[in-house]
């Protein structure tokens, strides 16, 4: 027990006395780098994953499309949300190989499945009202689309992929452990190797870069 306790002191003090070599290494396996690329494995996903998502739940919508392609497209979102990111990592590790490739494909996916789910409970929501007036008006689908439902959409898109942003950047930091890229390999391995400094200096690299993205996410909102 004593032991045990010894070893959570030096943890702990890992923890708050962060490497400085790690944080100062300009090479590939430097804490700035790790953390660029876990970032743009979380932004490539959602960015990748938002242009997917939005006519997928244009075309789910019940006031969109015919019941029986909801139902189609509902069923895909459904099976798309029901696999864990670190399963479609794997997957996709094992299909194109490890790195950041892996990664953006994985949080693609699971961009597309929440994202979509959202949406369409967005679009579904909407004022039917104003659709009503531009059809009588005799606007094509798309004018209805561009005039009627962006702007009572538009909102409720950027909110709920600011949100995703903040969930891929996080999950990216979990994939490096199947090997689809970010800082989660180099962390677990520093936490196995107990170079609890260098752990910390990944760690306390992370919470600044979440802060971050809170930060612009909340100056955008």
């Amino acid at each position: 027990t004593q032991r045990g306790w010894s070893i959570v002191g030096i943890a702990l003090k890992g923890l708050v006395t962060p490497s400085l070599d790690v944080i100062t290494d300009t090479s590939t396996s430097g804490l700035m780098h790790m953390l660029f690329e876990t970032f743009a494995i979380g932004f490539l996903g959602t960015v990748f994953g938002t242009v997917i998502a939005i006519p997928f739940a244009f075309i789910s919508s019940r006031n969109i499309a015919p019941r029986w392609v909801n139902l189609v497209f509902l069923t895909l979102i459904t099976v798309i949300r029901a696999f864990p990111s670190i399963m479609y990592g794997i997957m996709f590790v094992k299909t194109v190989g490890p790195g950041a490739y892996a990664g953006v494909l994985t949080m693609t996916i699971g961009s597309v499945g929440m994202l979509s789910k959202l949406l369409v409970e967005s679009i579904e929501d909407i004022n039917p009202g104003i659709i009503e007036s531009l059809d009588a008006a005799g606007c094509s689908g798309f004018q209805k689309v561009r005039y009627g439902m962006m702007p009572q959409l538009s909102s409720s898109i950027i909110s709920n992929v600011l949100y995703r942003l903040d969930i891929n950047v996080k999950n990216a930091s979990v994939l490096g452990l199947v090997g689809a890229g970010g800082i989660g390999a180099q962390l677990i391995f520093a936490i196995q190797d107990r170079r609890w400094s260098d752990a910390g200096a990944m760690l306390w690299g992370l919470v600044i870069l979440v802060l971050l993205i809170e930060y612009v996410s909340s100056k955008i909102r």
